[in-house]
């Protein structure tokens, strides 16, 4: 089998690839928020627990939005509040709105996260406004998170493809990163929300954000609705990019984006990574406990194929 993987990986090990990646783990937030039942604080506080033992340096927690909106996130302050903060490790929430960034900062949240779309129906349908009037409503929660110090990073959606609008182009996905970056987010988070991209969608965009927001300040997010996730980080880290955004056991998919399917599983992002010879500072075993764990709960099969794999060996 190692000889297989050898050939394979020898095309791509021959490009300059980044030595070590950061991983920024979703599944917290971004994976239990589509689940329909509600999953209790404690649990999501053992699986952020778990995930943090198993070395991931970011651990995106929850998120400071309306219940009403996404009932599963309801628990936010007592989550924030309960979670055993390893040192060295980052919890960023998600925060829609001024409102919601002080509501995080009260609740001990020491980075938070915003989140634009690159396609103007999605955002009018996911957060009720224009990409425009969303980027003015983020100035504000940009210019309290200065006067705190507070790191702010922020997240585009649809930018290979929008549920509504079908091809969104990459000039537009890298005007709405060059305003997230303008405006002070430390880093900006590229995600293929619906899945549909493929290894020369994600290139061609790289290129296009790539002149107008320098490499190290960019990260992936690719959902593997299509089956091209990992084809696409590939792609992503032989142009430069060294951050990776995941999900344990591939949970998520996006409530405002029907059918897409989950994002990509953490387990097969650092089996790939760590075959590459790349460093991640993460326990793949421990990191297989956590997602066994979550799935019990859930009882549901794990997205991870490399899970899947190893239960079967």
């Amino acid at each position: 089998m190692s000889s297989c993987l050898n050939i394979e990986f020898g095309v791509a090990a021959a490009k300059p690839l980044p030595a070590k990646v950061k991983i920024v783990e979703v599944g917290p937030r971004d994976g239990l928020q589509n689940e329909k039942a509600v999953v209790p604080a404690e649990v999501k506080i053992q699986l952020i627990d778990m995930l943090a033992e198993a070395g991931l340096p970011v651990i995106e927690a929850t998120s400071f939005v309306s219940p009403k909106w996404v009932p599963q996130m309801a628990d936010q302050v007592e989550v924030m509040q309960g979670i055993h903060k390893k040192p060295g490790v980052n919890y960023p929430v998600l925060t829609p709105n001024l409102k919601g960034f002080q509501a995080a900062v009260k609740a001990g949240a020491q980075e938070v996260a915003i989140f634009g779309a690159a396609s103007e129906l999605f955002s009018k349908k996911n957060i009720n406004c224009s990409v425009e009037e969303s980027l003015q409503r983020f100035e504000e929660v940009m210019k309290a998170a200065k006067e705190q110090g507070v790191p702010v990073r922020g997240y585009v959606s649809c930018v290979l493809g929008c549920p509504y609008e079908g091809k969104v182009s990459p000039e537009k996905v890298a005007q709405v990163a060059k305003r997230l970056y303008a405006m002070g987010c430390y880093e900006i988070s590229l995600g293929d929300t619906i899945g549909v991209g493929t290894p020369g969608g994600m290139s061609e965009m790289l290129e296009a954000v790539r002149k107008e927001v320098p490499v190290d300040a960019l990260a992936v997010h690719c959902h593997d609705t299509y089956g091209q996730a990992l084809a696409n980080i590939l792609v992503a880290l032989q142009m430069g990019i060294s951050v990776v955004d995941s999900s344990i056991a591939g949970l998520g998919g996006c409530p405002y984006a029907q059918g897409a399917s989950g994002n990509v599983a953490t387990e097969d992002v650092v089996y790939m990574l760590h075959g590459l010879g790349i460093q991640t500072g993460v326990d793949l075993h421990k990191l297989m406990d956590a997602g066994a764990f979550i799935c019990q709960f859930l009882n549901r099969r794990t997205s991870s194929k490399v899970a899947q794999a190893s239960c079967k060996l």
